[in-house]
């Protein structure tokens, strides 16, 4: 016989259960809720940070067109008139500069809390800050974009946001980098060289030294390529500042415009790729009173050596090399010649005097001689004539080689391999030949 069907038992709940179940109902619900504000503030920051970007790219346009009332209808009226006019002076600078390419990128959000002190000037509108990344190219030099940071106040008025300032908050960390547009007229010089077009972006006051480097650039380039080669772009961007501010807004606060006549400048740098944006060398206010024309022609080489070694450099590589290396081509006679006991004395005088008292050095120089004032001009000069040495010893391709070797970062206590396997000798016996070279020539 079948069995019979087996009916299903129903269950009491228990009060218990019964409150389990509501809280989870509860809980459900609050969780929905969550979810639905959280999507809400994303929708709606996601509108303002497409609103900031609209901002940022009609002030791009404005800037760059010139457009007086554009830029007028982008700053808020409570900065001030000095906003304003400084973003005109910034147009009316740009005017002549080539450009491929210039905008504003919106960055991260900063957690940077803008005062009340702040913010109350502008009422019950919401102020915030923001971070921008000016993207700018010069056409004909650059291949590709560079970026510098931007950091900006913006407030939201009736009729759209507007930009209230463009300096950080008091004590913050965020920066604004202020380019040459920023300190002036802006003359523009084009020399042809090697790889295209070279430009120099001078103000008016600065004409005589930007004309003179104009002259010396193409001899320079070509001074560079016949001992590094010919794998770097062959022309540059130069920079000639009128005022200690300007060198430092471009180069930063690690190099003194009053001590040197020019820097090296460069920012993302892809060695996997041998690639180096924003290169530029940068002339300080006092280049021009310095420098004799020899002495020009020594600074645009060395500057320009960095310029087409940086992508094959990295970042704390021995510093001797790095100097050495390009004070060698700064100096070097376009015909090769050697150097004599009076190029040693006149290019290198603190080494001349300290081999005359003490004899020759016996060690490489270190970083931390280059990092110390009272040694780190006799570093140079002892560098410089360790490169010399190595070219007219053992051959100018051997030193670039050994210049690549070396270029590949950090380098430990034992540089035995690098130097056997470019110039042929042990470091003992190429210090020791370079002091018997000094001494001789000294």
């Amino acid at each position: 016989m079948p069995a019979p069907e087996t009916l299903p038992r129903i269950r009491r709940r228990l009060p218990w259960e019964r409150i389990g179940l509501a809280a989870l109902a509860v809980a459900a619900v609050t969780v929905g809720v969550l979810f639905v504000d959280l999507e809400s503030h994303e929708q709606s920051e996601y509108g303002v940070r497409v609103e900031l970007q609209a901002l940022l790219d009609s002030w791009a346009e404005a800037v760059r067109t010139g457009d007086r009332a554009a830029l007028a209808g982008i700053v808020d009226t409570g900065a001030g008139p000095e906003l304003l006019e400084a973003e005109i002076s910034r147009a009316r600078a740009l005017r002549g500069v080539p450009l491929a390419e210039f905008g504003y990128e919106l960055g991260a959000e900063p957690t940077v809390e803008v005062p009340g002190e702040v913010s109350n000037r502008f009422g019950d509108d919401p102020v915030r800050t923001l971070t921008a990344l000016l993207r700018y190219e010069i056409d004909g030099v650059d291949e590709a974009p560079t970026r510098k940071p931007v950091t900006l106040l913006v407030v939201s008025r009736d009729d759209g946001w507007k930009i209230a300032s463009d300096r950080p908050l008091p004590d913050s960390v965020s920066t604004t980098w202020r380019g040459p547009w920023d300190h002036g007229p802006l003359d523009v010089t084009t020399t042809a060289t090697a790889g295209g077009r070279s430009m120099i972006l001078a103000h008016p006051d600065t004409a005589d030294l930007a004309a003179d480097i104009a002259d010396e650039l193409p001899s320079a380039v070509d001074a560079v390529s016949k001992v590094w080669g010919a794998d770097w772009p062959k022309r540059s961007l130069i920079w000639v500042t009128s005022s200690r501010d300007e060198f430092t807004d471009l180069v930063g606060t690690a190099h003194n415009g009053d001590e040197i006549a020019a820097v090296a400048i460069s920012d993302a740098v892809d060695t996997q790729h041998d690639r180096a944006t924003g290169q530029r060398i940068v002339f300080s206010p006092a280049a021009g009173s310095r420098l004799s024309r020899q002495g020009l022609r020594a600074v645009l080489r060395h500057e320009l050596t960095h310029i087409a070694a940086r992508p094959r450099t990295v970042d704390g590589s021995p510093l001797w090399i790095l100097e050495g290396y390009a004070d060698y081509i700064g100096y070097r006679s376009d015909d090769g010649a050697s150097v004599t006991g009076a190029d040693l004395r006149r290019i290198a005088p603190n080494l001349a005097e300290d081999v005359d008292l003490h004899g020759a050095p016996s060690q490489i120089p270190t970083d931390d001689d280059f990092a110390d004032p009272d040694r780190s001009r006799t570093a140079y000069e002892t560098a410089w004539s360790l490169a010399t040495f190595v070219a007219e010893e053992y051959g100018r391709d051997q030193l670039t080689a050994l210049y690549r070797a070396l270029a590949d970062g950090p380098a430990g206590d034992d540089l035995s391999h690098d130097f056997a396997a470019t110039v042929g000798a042990s470091v003992d016996e190429v210090v020791d030949r370079w002091g018997e070279w000094l001494s001789d020539r000294l």
